[in-house]
């Protein structure tokens, strides 16, 4: 079973203000949710350390990092599922194809990330138009693209897990990460992103 993995790490370069976690409702569920001024601190995505050992842990990672969540999906041994960035270096590419589990529920998207800005893409087009990305990684399924909720999700679905998910303003500006405080269902969670929080693709 994949599972969340690679860290994506938010280090400390303005005041707290420009980045904030608050409780939030919706929709009678729980979440948590941090917004991100991108202009005033720097999202980066981190695997392994300098000596190629893996982060694994929160309290491994380094001083001045304000935020940090699991990211992405991994295989049992560590290694990202889908395409990841790091760096500007190509660990692996990217993956358009279907495949078992919430990953391969298509479209799926990658995070890109660069100097202070971020972007939210669903994969095929990401591979088509080959953004300008520092850091990057894969994941799925996507939860609203082009500013509506992905196709197959059903609002009346029983699948209800705890869930973490990162959308992005329609300027590129503001990276927002979101995890459940309750068990929800994908159309619930994506429903966050789309109408609280007006990301176009999350």
């Amino acid at each position: 079973m994949w599972k969340t993995s690679a860290l994506l790490l938010l280090t400390f370069a303005a005041p707290a203000e420009a980045a904030r976690c608050d409780p939030v409702m919706h929709d009678g569920n729980r979440f948590t949710v941090c917004e991100i001024d991108l202009a005033q601190n720097a999202a980066r995505l981190f695997w392994r350390d300098a000596e190629g050992e893996l982060y694994g842990e929160f309290s491994r990672l380094p001083d001045d990092v304000l935020i940090a969540t699991n990211g992405g999906m991994y295989h049992p041994d560590r290694r990202p599922v889908g395409h990841y960035l790091e760096d500007g270096t190509e660990v692996l590419c990217p993956s358009p194809n279907a495949v078992p589990g919430n990953f391969g529920l298509l479209p799926n998207g990658v995070l890109c990330l660069n100097d202070a800005s971020a972007l939210v893409i669903e994969t095929r087009a990401y591979i088509a138009a080959t953004p300008n990305c520092t850091y990057a990684t894969q994941s799925g399924p996507m939860l609203v693209i082009d500013g509506a909720l992905h196709p197959r999700f059903l609002a009346d679905s029983e699948s209800r897990k705890r869930r973490g998910g990162v959308g992005v303003s329609d300027d590129g500006q503001t990276l927002y990460l979101a995890v459940t405080g309750n068990a929800v269902n994908f159309h619930d969670f994506a429903s966050l992103f789309l109408n609280l929080l007006g990301t176009p693709n999350a």
